[in-house]
């Protein structure tokens, strides 16, 4: 492969760090018939190790078979990126969806940039990465920016360089991890958005947080009207009468693994005392509609 090929497009941060000549390129040959530090070359997929320093752990199944499909049909379109250990040994730094959808396609081989980085930078660039992912929900950029700052000793305004944000964005995420748990896990579950959020990290006293909290998803309250509640206002609404939920059978959690094995968690499965139910399913782009759609022979 070429090494004039133009680079794909990346995040400000992730561009910056793996193009300073200084810290971690260097045009130096190791061995005769050693692909070149600093170019992009084919590697065996054998000879690649995976980055202990990558904070992404999850990665959805069907997502990742959908990924090596595309793999396998149109090549690998942006080469991922890892660092020389020694004579055709490599290390991941970024990727690794990539990486293991080409692993599932089969593949022998993978187009990759070639670099020289230490563990610091290897940290640094993996969250980076986590980070400019579109699927992240407003906690786990949370915790990839606290990880920046405190494993990689850097400023909100510097962490804000790195990844093309004002520093007044970085400080509201990071802020969302002063929450209490239980108001963290309904932010990762989408129960409740991060502006509704936002609004409780106004009340300071945590009990009526909470309060404020279980009376605003009982009653899908607005973000205004949650600010209006957080500012000690009254507010005009007919409280939901609380439905009561039958316990899922044996049978009915049978169900739900089936349905969680087709869609993974963008259903719902509910019950009521009289034994009928409902089955909802989400889905949040068009790609995931039509995996959905596919079960049902819809075009």
């Amino acid at each position: 492969m070429s090494t004039n090929n133009k680079k794909p497009a990346l995040g400000r941060g992730l561009s910056a760090l793996l193009e300073n000549a200084k810290t971690d390129i260097t045009t130096r040959q190791i061995g005769e018939a050693s692909p070149v530090v600093g170019s992009i070359a084919l590697i065996k997929i054998k000879d690649i190790e995976t980055n202990p320093f990558q904070p992404r752990t999850n990665f959805e199944e069907i997502a990742l078979q959908e990924l090596a499909d595309s793999i396998a049909q149109h090549g690998i379109i942006q080469p991922i990126t890892v660092r020389k250990l020694g004579y055709d040994k490599y290390q991941l730094i970024s990727g690794e969806r990539r990486f293991r959808a080409s692993q599932i396609a089969q593949l022998e081989e993978v187009p990759a940039y070639i670099r020289i980085a230490n563990d610091q930078a290897m940290l640094e660039m993996g969250l980076i990465e986590n980070i400019q992912r579109e699927d992240l929900d407003p906690i786990e950029i949370s915790l990839s920016y606290k990880r920046l700052i405190d494993e990689c000793n850097i400023t909100q305004e510097q962490l804000g360089e790195k990844v093309n944000k004002q520093r007044s964005t970085v400080t509201n995420f990071l802020r969302l991890l002063k929450l209490p748990a239980v108001i963290q896990k309904a932010v990762r579950d989408k129960d409740i958005s991060m502006g509704h959020a936002r609004a409780l990290l106004s009340v300071e006293n945590e009990d009526k947080q909470l309060a404020i909290f279980a009376m605003a998803l009982e009653n899908e309250l607005s973000v205004r009207q949650l600010e209006e509640m957080a500012r000690g206002e009254k507010l005009n609404f007919k409280p939901k009468t609380t439905r009561v939920e039958k316990p899922l059978t044996i049978e009915d959690k049978q169900i739900t693994k089936k349905l969680e094995k087709l869609f993974n968690k963008s259903y719902t499965f509910k019950r009521s005392p009289k034994g009928t139910g409902t089955i909802s399913l989400s889905f949040s782009n068009d790609k995931e509609l039509q995996h959905i759609l596919s079960f049902f022979d819809i075009n």
